[in-house]
């Protein structure tokens, strides 16, 4: 059960919904995640009220506003090239979905353990 979080900039809904399906399909095709285990939360910075802030030219990459931030909360156990194959996925996904250009597309993913979930009632249902 992956949990997903898409930060970006004047995305309206329309935008963060294609975003959305952009990295769910990724997931489904480069680490084999079920097609219904869908948890998301898609949030658009007015840059105002709410901001984000980038490097513009870190290791090389030239960025602008149209920056995603996409960060993947996981149980461990992906390879290497499964993760490799992921990032690939989403920046192609997001350009064809949502328009995003590859170089905008920053990937963050976070591992854990099945002790670390509950998927309600306070029950954590992957170790009962």
């Amino acid at each position: 059960m992956p949990f997903v979080r898409i930060d970006a900039l004047h995305a309206d809904n329309g935008r963060l919904e294609a975003l959305g399906r952009a990295v769910h399909e990724a997931m489904v095709d480069a680490i084999g995640i079920p097609a219904d285990d869908v948890f998301q939360v898609l949030t658009s910075h007015d840059g105002v009220r709410s901001m984000i802030r980038y490097d513009s030219g870190y290791l090389g990459v030239q960025r602008d506003d149209g920056i995603v931030f996409v960060s993947v909360t996981f149980r461990s156990g992906r390879t290497t090239e499964q993760k490799v194959a992921l990032y690939k996925r989403i920046a192609e996904l997001a350009e064809k979905y949502a328009d995003v250009e590859p170089r905008n597309v920053v990937v963050n993913l976070v591992e854990n353990q099945s002790t670390d979930w509950s998927f309600g009632n306070g029950v954590a249902q992957y170790i009962t």
